[in-house]
């Protein structure tokens, strides 16, 4: 957990939520990957329900959306969702240096450049984890987005190395680059991208994690935040991973199909600050925010998709499960239907537990 010793290094931005303010530093102690199809801004408002602290992103957005587009439309981010930090797509540091500006007005948090993702149309559109070839290309870039937004923080997410290249060599280089240009926080995936012959759902689970060359990483680059992704699947891992010596871990898949796993505890596990999250409020939570967005055009089911993994591994988690996944029904009831499906499902859960 956050103790007073806990000092993160100088110039860390910091971020007001109710009652608190911690460095965004102190917030990726524990985050939520980025995840494409996955991390909208109603997936962002469940998992701040759940914890207060935890670090949230956006999904991978490339940069020309928001140079050549409406940066409203991609950054739509409501007040209860902070912090909350972008994760940028491109290799044009004069796109980057736009896009940061257009985000500050926005009112993210942090951005964050990805030069990870290994699908074969970002690989053809030269960014993601095809720059990890070109560290010095990646550096431009995140000089641009502090030179854009100077009141942001601007970090990297990588892989361990890509393709032939021997990520015990590939690695350093890359964190030696990063470290020079003045990056301060680098999210690593502890594995390999394989950009020829994968699938990208492949290449998060083929190739093999290598956890211990990220912490020979933290010792070898001790002035950079590192914090560890891939392969994390509870919180109790992640605690073990931070206390080991990293400064965070980033969780994406498990936190979404069981979010009160992950994040539940969080608050008070990892940062020493709140309470567990209380099932009951999260779900009247969801169910005023419903009532909210549908005044704004939004289906209920556009949200509801968020929160099937709510109850899982608890007695009625499939019937959940299957009344959320009813999108006529849902769209139907709106937060009554929530309401009542959860009801269900907890007498269901109260008299299993009794029996």
């Amino acid at each position: 957990m956050l103790t007073d010793a806990t000092v993160p290094p100088t110039g860390f931005m910091t971020v007001s939520i109710p009652e608190m303010t911690f460095t965004l530093h102190q917030h990726s102690r524990l985050s939520v990957a980025p995840m494409m199809g996955y991390t909208d801004r109603h997936c962002r408002y469940l998992h701040r329900q759940i914890s207060r602290h935890a670090l949230l992103y956006t999904e991978m957005i490339h940069v020309n959306a928001i140079t050549h587009g409406h940066p409203a439309r991609f950054l739509s981010i409501d007040p209860d969702e902070h912090p909350v930090a972008l994760q940028l797509g491109g290799c044009d540091p004069r796109s980057m240096r736009s896009a940061a500006a257009a985000a500050a007005t926005e009112g993210v948090d942090g951005v964050n450049l990805d030069v990870g993702c290994p699908s074969p149309r970002v690989k053809k559109g030269s960014f993601g984890a095809v720059l990890m070839a070109r560290p010095q290309i990646v550096a431009d870039c995140v000089e641009a987005l502090q030179d854009g937004a100077p009141e942001l923080e601007a970090t990297v997410k990588c892989r361990i190395g890509i393709d032939d290249h021997d990520p015990e060599e590939q690695l350093p280089r890359f964190l030696e680059v990063m470290a020079e240009r003045g990056v301060r926080r680098v999210i690593i995936h502890a594995r390999k991208a394989l950009l020829n012959g994968l699938s990208p759902k492949q290449n998060r689970t083929v190739p093999p994690l290598n956890y211990p060359l990220v912490h020979r990483m933290k010792q070898s680059f001790p002035e950079l935040s590192l914090c560890l992704n891939g392969g994390i699947v509870s919180l109790e891992q992640a605690l073990g991973e931070i206390e080991d010596g990293l400064d965070g871990v980033m969780i994406g898949r498990m936190a979404y199909r069981d979010p009160m796993a992950i994040l539940g505890t969080a608050d008070r596990d990892v940062f020493g600050r709140g309470q567990s999250a209380c099932p009951d409020a999260v779900v009247a939570s969801m169910a005023d925010y419903i009532d909210r967005a549908m005044h704004q055009g939004v289906r209920p089911c556009q949200i509801t998709r968020h929160m099937l993994g709510l109850p899982a591994g608890q007695p009625g988690a499939g019937i959940w499960r299957a009344a959320l996944s009813d999108q006529e029904a849902v769209n139907d009831g709106g937060s009554a239907y929530l309401l009542k499906t959860y009801a269900d499902v907890r007498e269901l859960r109260e008299s299993h537990t009794s029996a």
